[in-house]
C-alpha cells in the first residue's frame, strides 16, 4: 500500500527532491503501515520556494482578473475528474473513510477553487467624489503568503488557502502539517497540469522549524494558520514582529445548545456529525453539547442506541462510516483523557476505550453529567468523545457557553426561531448553527473569536484578508498651497 510521492517538495513548478533533510515517516493510521517517506526540507529548499514565489507573483498579480481565474477553474475541474483517486489518497493519508474524503475534501477544496476563479473579477475599487477632485482605491495583491496547514483536512485546506491567495494575484508557499504530507503535492501538480505558471504555489515538508524559517522571512507578506491555539499564538506572534497580515484558524470548545422544543432525532444526528465526523477530529466540532432537561433523557437514549451503530473498520471500504485516529500518539492523548473524564465522575454512556486489534481506533464515546469543571469540558479533546451536559434555562445555557477561552463554533437547536435567533447572537463564537451543525459551504466565512482565531476563510470576507487597499487622490485642478 505504498503512496510514496515523486519527489519530498514541489518547488517553481517542478518536485524537488533533498535527503539532506530528515526522514518523515507517513503512516497508514489503519494498519501502521509506512506507506511513504518525504523529507523536511533543508534551508536550501526554503530558499528556492521563497525565491520562486517573490519572482513569478509580481507578473501573476498584472494578469487579468478573468485570465487567472481560468486556470483555477480548470484546477477544480480536474480535482473533479481524479476525485476518486484523489480521496484513496487522502484516506492513505490521515485513516479518514473513504465515505467521507469522497464527499468532504478534495470535493470542498475543488469547490473553493471554483468559488474564488468566479469571484475574483468582481474585486474592485470603489471612487469617493470630493467636489472637483476625487479619490480611487485599487484592492492590490498582498504578495507572497504562506500557508500552514492542519493534518485533520489536509487536501481541502490547502485549497482552502491557496484559492483565495492565488485568485487575487497572490503567490504562495505552503507547508502541510508532518503527519499529513501528500495531499499538497497532488494539488501542486494539479496546479501545473491547469496552467499555472511556474513559483506561484511551492510545497515544502516539514515540522515547526521549517514553519519558523517561512514566517520570519522578510519577503512574506502574509501567514495564515490552521492548528492548534499553541501553534497559533507562536505563529502569531512571529508574524508580528515583521508587521505580516494573519489568518488564524485555531481550535475550538464549542456548545451546542438543545432546548426541550427540539426534534430530538435532528439535534442527536447533528450532535453525532459534530464529534464523530473524521473520528472526531473537527476543529469547529460542538463538543460540548447542552441539553435542555426536559428532554435529557430521551436524548441520550437515542444517542446511544444510533452511536452503537456506527461502522468502524477498513477505511477503504466505502460502507466504513468512522475510521481511526491520525496517529498512535493523538488515540494515546484521547484515550488519556476519556480515563479522566470516568475519574473525574462523569457518567459513561457509550464506548469508553480503544477499538480494535490494531490501528489507531478509538470507540465513538458518549459522557452524560458532564460539568463545567471537568477536564472534557474545557479542553480540546479532538477525538470521539462527546460531552453532554444539561441545563435550565435560557440565559443559563448561555452564560455556561460563553464561559471558554474559545469562540470558533456554536450551535442551536429549538424549534422557536425568535429564540434560536436571539441566542446565536448572544453566543460568542464566529461560525454558527441554527438546526444544523458542521456544515462549511466555501460560500459562507469560517472563522473564530477569542483564543478561536483572527481573520475569516472563504466567502467575500476572504478578499480582505488576502488584499490590500490603495488610496489614490487626485487632484483636478492647481495645488492651493499656503507658502
Amino acid at each position: 500500500m505504498i503512496a510514496q510521492p515523486k519527489a519530498s517538495h514541489f518547488v517553481d513548478g517542478s518536485y524537488l527532491e533533498d535527503k539532506a533533510g530528515a526522514p518523515i515517516e507517513v503512516i497508514y493510521p489503519a494498519t501502521g503501515e509506512v506507506i511513504a517517506v518525504v523529507h523536511e526540507a533543508t534551508p536550501a529548499v526554503v530558499e528556492a520556494a521563497l525565491a520562486s514565489a517573490t519572482r513569478a507573483q509580481g507578473a501573476w498579480a498584472a494578469m487579468r482578473p478573468v485570465d487567472r481565474a481560468r486556470i483555477l477553474r480548470r484546477a477544480a475541474d480536474l480535482i473533479r475528474e481524479r476525485n476518486q483517486d484523489l480521496a484513496r489518497l487522502e484516506t492513505l493519508d490521515t485513516g479518514k473513510p473513504l465515505q467521507e474524503t469522497l464527499v468532504a475534501d478534495w470535493p470542498s477544496g475543488a469547490d473553493a477553487l471554483e468559488y474564488f476563479a468566479g469571484l475574483a473579477p468582481t474585486v474592485t475599487g470603489e471612487t469617493i467624489p470630493l467636489g472637483r477632485d476625487f479619490v480611487y482605491t485599487i484592492r492590490e495583491a498582498l504578495g507572497v503568503c504562506v500557508g500552514i496547514g492542519a493534518w485533520n483536512y489536509p487536501s481541502q485546506i490547502a485549497c482552502w488557502k491557496s484559492a483565495p491567495a492565488l485568485a487575487l494575484g497572490n503567490a504562495m508557499v505552503f507547508k502541510p502539517s508532518e503527519v499529513t504530507p501528500l495531499g499538497a503535492l497532488k494539488l501542486a501538480e494539479i496546479f501545473t497540469e491547469a496552467g499555472l505558471p511556474a513559483g506561484l504555489f511551492n510545497v515544502v515538508q516539514g515540522r515547526g522549524s521549517v514553519g519558523g524559517a517561512l514566517v520570519t522571512d522578510p519577503r512574506v507578506a502574509k501567514v495564515s494558520l490552521t492548528g492548534s491555539v499553541p501553534t497559533g499564538q507562536k505563529v502569531y506572534a512571529a508574524a508580528a514582529a515583521g508587521v505580516r497580515h494573519v489568518t488564524m484558524e485555531l481550535g475550538g470548545k464549542s456548545p451546542i445548545l438543545v432546548f426541550d422544543d427540539a426534534s430530538v432525532e435532528d439535534a442527536v444526528g447533528a450532535a453525532m456529525l459534530g464529534n464523530f465526523y473524521s473520528a472526531g477530529q473537527v476543529c469547529s466540532n460542538g463538543t460540548r453539547v447542552f441539553v435542555q432537561k426536559g428532554i435529557k433523557a430521551a436524548f441520550l437514549k437515542r444517542l446511544a442506541e444510533r452511536s452503537a451503530a456506527i461502522v468502524m473498520g477498513d477505511p477503504l471500504n466505502e460502507a466504513t462510516q468512522m475510521g481511526p485516529l491520525v496517529s498512535a500518539s493523538q488515540r494515546a492523548k484521547v484515550l488519556a483523557y476519556i480515563e479522566t473524564a470516568k475519574s473525574e465522575g462523569a457518567t459513561l454512556i457509550t464506548g469508553g476505550g480503544q477499538a480494535g486489534q490494531g490501528g489507531c481506533f478509538v470507540q465513538p464515546t458518549v459522557f452524560a453529567d458532564v460539568t463545567d469543571g471537568m477536564t472534557i469540558a474545557r479542553e480540546e479533546v479532538f477525538g470521539p468523545v462527546m460531552a453532554v451536559l444539561d441545563f435550565d434555562t435560557e440565559d443559563e445555557a448561555i452564560a455556561r457557553a460563553n464561559a471558554t477561552e474559545f469562540g470558533l463554533a456554536a450551535g442551536v437547536f429549538t424549534a422557536d426561531l425568535t429564540r434560536a435567533h436571539r441566542v446565536i447572537a448572544a453566543l460568542q463564537a464566529g461560525t454558527c448553527w441554527i438546526n444544523a451543525y458542521n456544515l462549511t459551504p466555501v460560500e459562507a466565512p469560517f472563522g473564530g473569536v477569542k483564543s478561536s482565531g483572527v481573520g475569516r476563510e472563504n466567502g467575500h470576507a476572504a478578499v480582505a484578508h488576502y488584499t490590500q487597499v490603495k488610496s489614490v487622490y487626485v487632484g483636478m485642478g492647481p495645488v492651493d498651497a499656503p507658502y
